[in-house]
């Protein structure tokens, strides 16, 4: 028990990292009483937004892709999308199949790595992806090929890994040779009989008894698992159209952070985007095999343990590798690379799920195809106003606790969302400071 249970205490973790940035967390506890929770992003604001403004349209890829080194892929094709849609560009089904593969890499070498290096060691007691290694190298050995793959796949279809450089309005300035992908084809099959072993292994970690209800929100499809397009779903039964997102969502302001929070309007209750909620409402759209392991593993919807996103993140990983391999076999080059178009002034808009959630883009664009304004609403924005309540939800079972293991617990609910790939080592330092009433 705290030797502080009868004063007021400060838990402040001073260095926590969100999409390749700087935040904190900060808790505030009144003997048994819960006095505030702030997840504090203190990064100085990156005006992505501004810097877009009059920019050839483009431009818009390259600039966006710099948001997040470890989602580009996320960030470009929502932007690319939303100004097709505004001039109104049809991409070819072969040229979007390869685009769903390009986002089905960024799929697989984020969620390898999340799984195996950020997440995994959280239940096995190990501060580290390092430590783990030390126990299990075989599992740490894994997700670094996951990520080998899906680095890989994105040199080929984009030109490079990291910020690539192939994807443009109207498609591609270069399509890959049928050869250049085949030559994955050994690689996906290795993928997804490795992605069904994680789904059994994470499938088998003892996870807390822990639940917050909250609001699923998710792109939908009737075609196939939203990854590209659809409608925006939520899991209290309403249903919009992309072009409606700003009317039903809202981006605002908190003293505590320099990210905007994200909500729907009308409501104060947060939300929750990522793997979760794209199971939750794209269930049967799932792949075979990965319904198939779901099964198996007895896991069962709804679930508002926000520990089992890791189970989320496994089955998509099945289904990233069996698509995958689908669009691989069957790729036959088809027609040009890139479509015609005559840019002229108006609006277009885009949603996608980025490996740890919806992701929006809104573009204004002159008669010259040069940005007017733009509005990028990322995950994590989305996400904090559920991390702050996650973090509410569990504090009452720690206020017995010493400071260290309320800090750790809380780092493992944070840690649930993919906030950051640093957070692999030691993004947590706690401060203790007890005020007297």
């Amino acid at each position: 028990m705290s030797e502080s249970s009868s004063k007021k205490r400060q838990i402040h973790v001073p260095i926590l990292t969100r999409v390749e940035g700087e935040g904190a967390l900060n808790i505030v506890l009144n003997q048994k009483s819960i006095e505030r929770v702030e997840l504090n992003i203190y990064e100085p604001p990156r005006f992505f937004e501004a810097f877009l403004r009059g920019r050839s349209h483009n431009e818009v890829a390259d600039i966006t892709a710099r948001i997040c080194g470890i989602c580009p892929i996320a960030y470009q094709m929502t932007a690319v999308q939303a100004i097709e849609s505004a001039w109104g560009i049809e991409i070819p089904v072969s040229v979007q199949r390869l685009r769903r593969l390009m986002y089905l890499a960024e799929w697989i070498e984020s969620h390898g790595l999340h799984i195996h290096l950020l997440h995994a060691p959280d239940f096995f007691g190990c501060d580290s992806g390092l430590e783990l290694a030390k126990h299990n190298p075989q599992a740490v050995q894994r997700g670094l090929k996951l990520k080998k793959i899906g680095n890989h796949t994105l040199e080929i279809l984009g030109g490079r890994a990291i910020h690539p450089i192939s994807l443009a309005v109207g498609g591609f300035y270069r399509l890959p040779r049928p050869e250049e992908l085949h030559a994955l084809i050994e690689d996906f099959q290795w993928g997804l009989q490795a992605s069904i072993e994680i789904a059994r292994w994470v499938g088998g970690f003892e996870f807390p008894d822990f639940h917050s209800p909250t609001t699923y929100v998710a792109l939908q499809s009737q075609l196939e698992y939203a990854i590209m397009s659809g409608n925006v779903a939520s899991s209290d039964g309403r249903l919009l159209a992309t072009t409606d997102y700003e009317d039903a969502f809202n981006e605002e302001h908190v003293s505590h952070s320099t990210a905007l929070h994200s909500r729907r309007k009308g409501s104060e209750e947060p939300y929750q985007v990522g793997p979760l909620a794209r199971i939750h409402l794209n269930y049967d759209l799932l792949c075979p095999t990965a319904k198939r392991i779901a099964e198996e593993l007895k896991w069962r919807l709804p679930t508002f343990n926000p520990f089992h996103s890791i189970i989320a993140r496994a089955l998509e990983l099945i289904q990233a590798f069996e698509e995958g391999l689908e669009i691989i076999k069957t790729f036959q080059p088809s027609g040009k690379a890139r479509q015609d178009y005559q840019p002229v002034e108006g609006r277009g808009c885009s949603i996608t799920e980025a490996p740890r959630g919806l992701i929006y883009h809104r573009y204004d664009l002159d008669s010259d195809g040069k940005v007017k304004t733009a509005k990028i609403v990322p995950p994590t924005s989305q996400n904090q106003r559920q991390i702050e309540q996650d973090l509410y939800e569990a504090l009452p079972t720690l206020l017995d606790f010493d400071d260290a293991y309320v800090a750790q617990n809380c780092e493992k609910l944070i840690r649930n969302y993919d906030p950051c790939i640093s957070c692999s080592t030691h993004f947590l330092k706690v401060r203790r400071i007890h005020k007297k009433d």
